[in-house]
């Protein structure tokens, strides 16, 4: 019997606060910083959904819409929008709230490409989507043309480099 789960099983969402050592001395909050906030949001819920060892595969542009000072409130969602045979992609929204007045501003969207590992570090399957909404089949399917664009560009570098580029396996 193949295993199937609903979308809103593996929805992670984590907030932090910025502090000082998150930033420049400009007050404004690295980008490093809040990519590594995506990759741990995006971990959460690929390993919901896996039960198991995840590990980034890729991760698609991360364009930064305002950015996050030192006192806001950063909030991300992590949900996921496509399952493949072991991988699983991973929308993450981010936003700031500027908590003296309660305004609340996107900061980015980036989708990532999670992979399950079984025990001895192998890409290992991962059970099927139940989509239930019409916004959860659109994104599934708008996920899959990014799918598509992903292994493209793949092959693409791998003929470039003129050989196989090893994580090409986990995306499936």
């Amino acid at each position: 019997m193949e295993i199937r789960k609903k979308v809103i099983e593996s929805t992670a969402t984590l907030s932090q606060v910025m502090m000082p050592h998150h930033a420049s001395h400009y007050g404004n909050v690295h980008g490093g910083i809040i990519m590594k906030l995506v990759d741990e949001v995006a971990y959460v819920a690929a390993s919901r959904h896996a039960r198991r060892n995840v590990v980034t595969a890729s991760i698609d542009s991360l364009n930064f819409e305002n950015p996050v000072r030192i006192g806001d409130v950063i909030s991300l969602r992590a949900e996921l929008t496509f399952v493949g045979k072991t991988s699983m992609e991973i929308e993450v929204h981010v936003d700031t709230e500027k908590v003296k007045t309660g305004q609340v501003l996107p900061v980015a969207t980036a989708f990532l490409t999670m992979v399950a590992l079984d025990e001895k570090g192998r890409p290992t399957p991962v059970p099927q989507l139940i989509l239930q909404t019409q916004e959860e089949r659109k994104k599934y399917e708008e996920a899959k043309a990014r799918r598509e664009q992903r292994l493209k560009r793949l092959k693409e570098e791998e003929e470039k480099r003129g050989h196989k580029i090893d994580n090409q396996s986990n995306l499936s």
